[in-house]
């Protein structure tokens, strides 16, 4: 389903004023991603991409063509874990964020 205009505007407003929903995102995705959720880890950070760094700057920063990235965290995508690597070191520098993973039982 491709996203409607007013959705991504609504993304990107919230993403500019609300650092929080920013980190949220974040942790969602790779949250998704460690818990075997592959397609919403790259629906979520896609979203994320689109609305902050953008997929050319992305694309600049990793020395990948746009094109590979865009395909890569399509549905149909699977990322290598250096892709993905590179991918997560762009954007935690670009959002200035750190990532870490924090453990909790069940």
């Amino acid at each position: 389903m491709a996203l409607t205009r007013k959705f991504k505007e609504t993304m990107v407003a919230r993403i500019e004023r609300d650092p929080a929903f920013v980190r949220a995102l974040l942790d969602e995705s790779l949250t998704s991603f460690l818990n075997g959720d592959s397609d919403t880890a790259k629906a979520v950070l896609r979203d994320l991409i689109n609305a902050t760094i953008g997929f050319e700057a992305l694309a600049t920063k990793i020395k990948k063509p746009s094109k590979s990235l865009h395909r890569m965290l399509s549905k149909s995508g699977n990322p290598t874990m250096d892709s993905l690597s590179a991918i997560l070191g762009a954007i935690k520098k670009s959002l200035r964020v750190e990532i870490r993973a924090v453990v909790k039982a069940a």
